[in-house]
């Protein structure tokens, strides 16, 4: 196919019906760009020669050196009548956020497996990513001569390793539809219940029908024939992309037919699966593995690729060779047959017999759905953002869903566009700049060409975006919706404010200045573009972060967010190396940020600029980047910030040598708190704090919460942040308008800490939560313990949005609201950094047991109490400050709410009510927090990844030697079937995982590669400050215990890197001992 005008690829925009968008999707190595060379040389863009060798998609400099894609690009191809958007995306798991990017543009997936290696945990994920987006995915199952090369397999048993890899594709499948049946029958099963509720009606049709349970999960009526791959069904394609061959049993049924006399239709059906050919009779039986014959597939189509593999490379019989050649109708130029290497007349034979592009691109137009085909069902989910369903959306905005379905190029047709990703391009680069080069080019010797440093080296961003429905068309304005936009206040505002900027929160407006056509490594300018193509917008740069949505029509709502796979968890600090430098490195991470999808830039309270990216490699990456193209300045990053946790635990029963402790020694493993004057620790693990001016004393009790609570209230963060808002909006007097979806998703945690929270020690502790911590969402409890003091709970807003009032509880928490927030304050504090290693706190409940406040009866030393002193409160702790013009007036008020314990009989004076006395309460919680937590057995997390190794047989040992080495837990090993691949699955905490994969691929001569996904937090089982207490711990450790105690270690870490005292012994030139009789 010759190469295709931009005009030509115009006028197929115009036709929707005849687009197809789809991306490439596959493990690393598996062959993405190979093939995508293959598709960009039928369109005669690159040589057919090159095909494989110049991965022309993959544009960066550091991914042909490193040989993986890091980011994912797009070209548009043309194929007869068809317009094909094809985008090739990373396989590396530190880059599966560019896989998200490319999902949400598509309508449909190549998905490519290694023949050898067959599913990987990579290709999982990509298949659970596709189908989170509703997009419809063709198989590609790629490298074949590896069967024939490596393997050294018979085309028989290549045909049963085939079959196995489709088996284990179609099981991955098989989960993610079993679980999608099982959840809308769940769904299902809630509405039934709720309508039940609401009417009140009990089934009148059987009295015994309470007792009659449907136990079929709906698995048998739900109709899966079009979800799985089968060569029969034309959704599966065998290749070889770097021989250039491919195939699908279409072309061999049609080619066979005309040999055999036997209809196409038979041999379609017949040619993959349990059939053989009766040379007698001349029919197709079935039954080839009962009776030992060979199988259609096995005759028909891998004989001949086996036989020509056989003579061109292996024997390399000339003879053979051409008679082969006559017999398909193949010409081959002189210089292939006489080349010394035989891949090289393989490919040229290949290429013209069953072209690999021809294969897919007919499989792509024919099986993959076009704009036009969008299912209803993913449209209702790209519109229904967090708690808001489709069905609860404005009446405009559920019009909408029409202009979708139709995917109209009409004038009337509202403009939806989605940009899912932005990524940086040379100025020089662009096409308006290029036109001009032969101008300028013929100008150069003028002396007016001299042009400012900036202009030259400036840089723009382009948006990689898809139209959904109206045509875009340059300099066209439009609404640029923000991640909280509701669509139902946007439409009441514009109504009232007809300009173009209305001022409603969360929506923008901004000009497209121009439109590109993506060609891999080009751009070319666009005047408009027609709905479901895929484009490039420029000009957004000020209105897009990462990813918007765009529309004329302002009752669109914001699509869903990305769905990532990979969590970013690296942390790197970055400076410049000459600091009057430090305004270009801020301006480049602000470009870096917009750039990368998954990278995170940050600013710490310390005032260093933090990098937090997904993996080893990422991180590289973007650290070339900011060095190269952003910042392009000298940087230097920090040694990696690894993420701690601290907790506390159970005391532990058994000491270090597994020996049962007795109580007296128990209390010697617990670290002990140091008591004073205002600090008391109970036997019992309580800690009475009095602050320093003796008017307030608060009892903490520190308790460890059940690990199940820890997983759900860290799974639950924006629910709990959301419950935060309402009782902050109901303190303050305003209502916050929740979603029935919210509420009911509230009710539902609520209950599950209620069943989850179960024993003595936990009774009513869910209505007595006082807050969550730190930043008011985390995975901590304060509890509420205090005799006497009836608050309501954070669960109010529930139950005042469910009808019930409870006016009596607010009257009586409205007299020391200030000091109760004081509390909250001080818990926040705590939790945000422990004593351990100033990081965050996760899994511990603080009881508040006792809150004493006693203030004086008269007013003494008020003089002391300067204006600098009443000015230091923070202001988030005060909720009324118009309070503060009448201290005594108020702290009457206080005085006489019947909340403290000594009174005065007359009218009570309080000394600094309002002024430093809630910063010192806040103080003092925060002070014994931290020692109740000391007064139990503390303990590190440590972020751990979940660790995908694939080895070979002779490289397991060494595989295990390097996890065990770094810390690493096998948890599984199996052996592929059909392979002579383990496939391991390990933890690994991610504090050693730097150069992990390096050194794993050092060891094992590269024959292992391992995945590394961020997956949760576990506690590391040694005490930090663990000391010999117990005779046998004395026999086997010694009395030094000088061997290398792990979390010590990061704990001594964490605490060097912040600055803080850490308690070790340095001695210098140790070889040097002086003796008193050295001058003998």
């Amino acid at each position: 196919m010759g190469y295709t005008s931009l005009d030509k690829i115009k006028a197929l925009q115009k036709n929707p019906a005849n687009v197809r968008n789809l991306c490439i999707l596959a493990h690393v190595d598996h062959g993405k760009t190979t093939l995508a060379d293959s598709l960009v040389a039928s369109n005669g863009i690159i040589s057919s020669r090159l095909a494989g060798k110049l991965r022309y998609l993959d544009s960066r400099e550091d991914e042909q050196i490193r040989g993986i894609t890091m980011k994912s690009s797009a070209i548009s191809l043309h194929y007869k009548d068809y317009l094909i958007n094809l985008i090739d995306s990373p396989g590396h798991v530190d880059f599966s956020s560019e896989v998200s990017t490319a999902v949400r543009l598509c309508d449909g997936a190549i998905v490519i497996v290694d023949a050898v290696e067959g599913v990987c945990p990579q290709t999982q994920a990509v298949l659970r990513q596709a189908w989170l987006e509703n997009i419809r995915p063709v198989l590609v199952i790629n490298k074949i001569d590896r069967l024939i090369m490596e393997l050294k397999l018979t085309s028989q048993e290549a045909y049963t390793h085939l079959q196995k890899i489709l088996e284990q594709v179609n099981a991955v499948t098989g989960s993610l539809f079993t679980s999608k049946v099982l959840e809308d029958r769940a769904v299902k099963e809630e509405r039934a219940e709720e309508d039940k509720e609401e009417g009140d009606i009990e089934p009148a049709e059987c009295p015994g029908s309470e007792q009659v349970y449907d136990w079929s999960a709906g698995l048998e009526d739900s109709d899966d024939s079009q979800l799985y791959f089968s060569p029969d069904q034309g959704n599966v394609v065998f290749a070889s992309a770097i021989d250039g061959w491919g195939f699908s049993i279409q072309q061999f049924a049609q080619i066979h037919s005309q040999r055999m006399g036997i209809r196409a239709e038979v041999l379609l059906k017949t040619l993959w699966g349990d059939f053989y050919l009766n040379a007698k009779a001349k029919k197709i039986m079935k039954g080839a593995h009962a009776k030992g014959k060979k199988p259609l597939f096995v005759q028909l189509v891998l004989d001949n690729i086996w036989s020509l593999y056989d003579a061109v490379v292996t024997r390399r019989d000339k003879e053979k060779i051409e008679k082969m050649m006559m017999s398909l109708g193949v010409k081959v130029m002189t210089r292939d047959s006489r080349h010394s290497d035989p891949k090289v007349l393989l490919s040229a034979i290949c290429s013209q017999w069953l072209p690999v592009s021809q294969a897919v691109l007919f499989m792509v137009c024919d099986k993959l759905p076009s704009p036009l085909d969008m299912t209803s069902e993913r449209i209702e989910r790209l519109m229904s953002v967090g708690a808001r369903r489709f069905h609860s959306l404005p009446l405009q905005t559920q019009e909408l869903k029409t202009a979708f379905m139709q995917c109209s190029s009409d004038d009337t047709a509202p403009v939806i566009v989605f940009v899912s990703k932005m990524f940086m391009v040379d100025a020089k680069a662009l096409p308006q700049n290029k036109q001009s080069e032969g101008v300028s080019g013929q100008m150069q010797g003028l002396p007016l060409k001299a042009k400012p440093e900036e202009e030259e080296e400036k840089e723009t961003f382009v948006a990689f975006a898809r139209v959904y429905s109206g045509v875009v068309r340059r300099g066209q304005k439009v609404f640029v919706m923000g991640p909280k936009y509701d669509p139902a206040q946007g439409l009441r505002m514009v109504r009232i404010v007809s300009a173009c900027l209305p001022p409603v929160p969360h929506l923008a407006c901004c000009t497209m200045d121009s439109l590109y056509l993506l060609m891999g490594r080009e751009l070319e300018e666009l005047e408009e573009v027609p709905s479901g193509n895929v484009l490039g917008i420029g000009g957004l740069e000020e209105c897009v972060l990462k990813s918007a949505t765009l529309s004329t029509s302002p009752a669109l709502p914001p699509f869903i967010p990305l769905n990532f796979e990979a969590t970013p968890i690296v942390r790197v600090a970055i400076e410049p190396k000459h600091p009057s430098e430090m305004p270009k490195l801020v301006r480049g991470m602000r470009l870096l940020n917009q750039a990368d999808p998954c990278a995170e830039v940050l600013i710490q309270e310390t005032g260093e600029h933090v990098l937090v990216t997904a993996g080893e490699v990422h991180l590289q990456r973007c650290l070339d980047d900011l060095r190269e193209r952003f910042a392009k300045i000298e940087i230097s990053a920090s040694k990696p910030i690894i993420p701690f946790r601290e907790t506390v635990i159970r005391p532990p029963k058994v000491d270090m040598v597994n020996e049962d402790l007795g109580k007296q020694q128990k209390v010697a493993v617990i670290h002990q708190v140091k008591e004073s004057d205002t600090l008391h620790l109970d036997p019992s693990g309580l800690v009475t704090l009095t602050t320093p001016n003796r008017q307030a004393t608060v009892g903490v009790r520190a308790i460890p919460l059940p690990e199940e609570v820890t997983l759900l209230l860290e799974g639950s963060a924006d629910l709990i942040r959301t419950l935060e808002q309402a009782g902050q909006a109901q303190r303050e007097g305003r209502t916050l308008d929740m979603s029935t979806w919210t509420l009911d998703a509230l009710m539902v945690l609520k209950s599950r800490l209620e069943v989850l929270l179960q024993g003595r020690k936990w009774r009513n502790a869910v209505d007595r939560i006082w807050a969550f911590g730190p930043r008011r969402y985390g995975p901590n409890i304060l509890l509420n313990s205090v005799e006497g003091y009836q608050r309501p709970s954070v669960w109010h807003c529930l139950e005042r949005e469910k009808g019930e009032k409870e006016g009596g509880a607010k009257a009586e928490a409205s007299a020391i609201r200030d000091f109760d927030n004081s509390v909250v304050s001080g818990f926040q504090l705590a939790t945000l950094s422990g004593p351990m290693c100033e990081e965050p706190l996760m899994g511990v409940c603080f009881s508040v047991e006792r809150w004493d406040m006693n203030f004086p009866t008269q007013r003494t030393h008020l003089d002391s109490v300067t204006e600098e002193d009443s000015n230091s409160l923070d202001a988030s702790v005060s909720e009324s400050p118009g309070e503060a013009a009448g201290q005594q007036e108020a702290s009457g008020k206080a005085g006489g709410a019947g909340e403290t314990p000594s009174q005065a009989e007359g009218a009570v004076v309080l000394v600094d009510c309002y002024g430093p006395f809630s910063g010192q309460l806040i103080a003092a919680v925060k002070e014994a927090c931290r020692h109740a937590f000391q007064a139990k057995p503390q303990r590190l997390m440590a972020a751990m990844y979940t660790c995908e190794i694939m080895a070979t047989a002779e490289v397991l040992g060494r595989v295990y030697g390097v996890l065990g080495k770094r810390e690493g837990r096998v948890l599984q090993e199996e052996m592929k079937e059909g392979t002579e691949m383990f496939i391991i699955k390990a933890v690994l905490p991610v504090a050693e995982s730097f150069g992990f994969a390096d050194e794993i691929r050092k060891r094992t001569s590269g024959l292992a590669s391992p995945q590394l996904v961020f997956s949760h937090w576990e506690v590391i089982s040694s005490d930090p400050s663990w000391v010999p207490t117990t005779e046998e711990e004395y026999l086997h450790f010694g009395e030094k215990a000088d061997s290398a105690n792990q979390a010590l270690k990061y704990m001594n870490g964490v605490r060097r890197r912040k600055g803080l005292y850490v308690e070790e012994k340095i001695v210098e030139h140790g070889e040097k001992q002086r003796t008193l009789s050295k001058n003998k």
